[in-house]
């Protein structure tokens, strides 16, 4: 069977803090290590009161320095918020505190509103530079020559596996140029997922850091006792996605018994074409969903993501999940 693996955005959720929802990561990432997932990725967002990863680089060590043998990554940093130096130091600061560990996922969206990417102040500058950035960024991890101005210290020489993630066409297109893996971001903007995944296949050309294409695809994932109880935790994403569309980003609210009574009609058609790549429901529903959406695409790692509001749900979820990877792969 083919690799599972984490997607966490440290969940602020109401009633809670920053302080608690790195506490809850950390657990769950050290639950994640014991039930085989193959890595733990933190996203790079701003300005979103519940999410706390917004210094990735800064939670990633925290989450490795908490565990033994689990991939610990950025899935993703948000190049054009960073200069590529900088992203190399860091990165190759953390490769060299946890030795074959470190992910390193780049995105070229800013992980945020416009005034907050403004705010950033690299942003608008260099998002049309992201290939030339990307390429930047790899030669810093190349070994250094005796004659070069720049350097990643550390950072050059030190093996630093770097992901392309997208929701386009652009990054499929990219990463399959440059010979990188890639990750695409189904669990929240599906739409291009197929022809995304075909254009990468089709055009990818192995280089020395990738042989052949690698294509890993993010999926919800809300598992529970039954069918409802699932799909009332599923609520909580619902919401936290309804929320954000009309411009209200909160802290992550519990799950409602009737999401019908929350959303619009327009609303309900938005948030379910964006988590259409989504399986909720007990454990027969959830490995019958895994297995058809692994058939019809063929990934070669799968993500998890799962924003469910209490702690020990969100947990039992991932534990349910990982226990029917290993009946899928019997």
């Amino acid at each position: 069977m083919i690799p599972f693996s984490v997607l966490d955005l440290a969940p602020v959720t109401e009633g809670s803090n920053a302080t608690q929802a790195f506490a809850n990561t950390l657990d769950l990432a050290q639950r994640a290590e014991q039930w085989g997932y193959t890595r733990y990725w933190l996203a790079e967002h701003h300005n979103m009161p519940g999410i706390a990863s917004a210094a990735t680089a800064v939670l990633i060590g925290h989450v490795a320095g908490g565990t033994s043998t689990i991939r610990v990554g950025a899935g993703g940093i948000m190049l054009p918020n960073h200069a590529p130096l900088q992203v190399a130091e860091q990165f190759g600061t953390l490769a060299s505190l946890y030795p074959g560990r470190i992910d390193l996922g780049l995105g070229r969206a800013p992980g945020t509103d416009h005034p907050t990417a403004r705010a950033l102040r690299r942003y608008f500058d260099s998002a049309e530079a992201f290939p030339q950035d990307v390429a930047e960024l790899l030669a810093y991890f190349q070994p250094a020559t005796p004659d070069q101005p720049v350097r990643a210290v550390p950072g050059a020489g030190i093996e630093v596996p770097v992901w392309l993630l997208g929701s386009s066409l652009f990054s499929a297109r990219l990463a399959a140029a440059m010979g990188l893996p890639f990750a695409f971001a189904s669990h929240f903007a599906p739409d291009a997922m197929d022809e995304a995944l075909a254009l990468y296949r089709r055009d990818f050309r192995p280089s020395a850091r990738l042989q052949a294409p690698y294509a890993m695809l993010g999926i919800n994932v809300v598992a529970a006792g039954s069918d409802a109880e699932a799909r009332r935790l599923f609520t909580t994403q619902q919401q936290s996605f309804i929320n954000l569309r009309r411009g209200r980003p909160g802290l992550i609210p519990p799950p409602i018994d009737d999401i019908e009574t929350y959303w619009t009609p327009t609303e309900k058609f938005g948030v379910e074409r964006a988590l259409a790549c989504a399986v909720v429901g007990d454990a027969h529903t959830v490995k019958e969903g895994l297995e058809a959406f692994v058939a019809r695409h063929r990934p070669d790692e799968l993500m998890v993501t799962a924003n469910v509001f209490e702690h020990e749900a969100r947990c039992r979820s991932f534990d349910m999940v990982a226990k029917l990877r290993q009946e899928m792969a019997a």
